[in-house]
């Protein structure tokens, strides 16, 4: 099993999990355009794609997602309720293969097996996903706003994990945001902050991590140093597994062995 990502943040997020000749791409919030050139840093075209799988509704998750899925021929999976929402203002989603999936049930795209997991953020029926492929599980989660004990449950034993770090609250508290903005961002229906994202290592298996990847991180409210600042006071023994990803350059391939 490996993993990818063609950027995180908010002007775009794609993340790729594989395994044997699975290929995964979750969300797709760049044109169809940008995603090609994107796969194509990591040696990939829009053909290899097994099925793409969307987290929630929100535009730098799913701007480019229908079309891909239409050029291509594969599916899309999300929830019912991401499903309504996406259709409901974008046209484009017609005609593409929509597969539902159930928060809690899981399902199996080609090798993997992919279990959808609920999370609190502020969309119609938002989910994150993890993936377990031959004993190893990789995990992705971002866009929320609380860690909740379902969602350390979840995400509690993993090989690998991209993890939301989106904001350093001081930073938040004092950057040029309106306050209904950080208000938002800050909420239980947000994004996560540093210091939640390693409350909920606090309480996961981190020596099982063989990579642990801080994603999503605001380019305002955020840098790199708070942001492995924060989770290096739980990771104190696996500090070289950590990374993060960036905007323009996501991260490259990460094997999980």
């Amino acid at each position: 099993m490996r993993l990818a990502s063609l950027g995180s943040g908010s002007k775009g997020n794609a993340t790729l999990v594989q395994a044997d000749d699975t290929l995964a791409l979750i969300d797709c919030g760049f044109t169809v355009k940008e995603t090609e050139q994107r796969l194509g840093r990591l040696g990939l075209s829009g053909a290899d794609i097994s099925a793409i799988l969307i987290t929630h509704e929100h535009g730098d998750h799913v701007r480019g997602a229908g079309a891909l899925a239409r050029k291509f021929g594969c599916p899309l999976y999300s929830s019912f309720g991401t499903a309504a929402a996406v259709r409901g203002r974008r046209a484009h989603f017609d005609g593409a293969d929509w597969r539902e999936v159930r928060p809690g049930r899981a399902f199996t795209v080609q090798a993997l097996e992919v279990l959808p997991v609920m999370v609190p953020h502020d969309a119609r029926e938002p989910c994150q996903y993890r993936f377990s492929w031959q004993g190893r599980v990789t995990g992705v989660l971002t866009d929320l706003g609380s860690v909740t004990p379902h969602v350390v449950q979840a995400y509690g034993d993993c090989d690998a994990l991209v993890l939301e770090c989106n904001h350093d609250r001081d930073l938040l508290a004092q950057g040029p945001y309106p306050l209904s903005l950080k208000r938002r961002v800050g909420g239980m229906l947000g994004h996560l902050s540093n210091e939640q994202a390693a409350t909920l290592l606090a309480q996961a298996n981190v020596d099982r991590l063989q990579h642990l990847v801080l994603s999503h991180l605001s380019e305002q409210n955020n840098t790199v140093d708070h942001a492995r600042g924060a989770v290096e006071q739980v990771m104190t023994c696996g500090r070289e597994r950590i990374r993060v990803a960036s905007q323009g350059e996501g991260f490259d391939w990460l094997h999980v062995h």
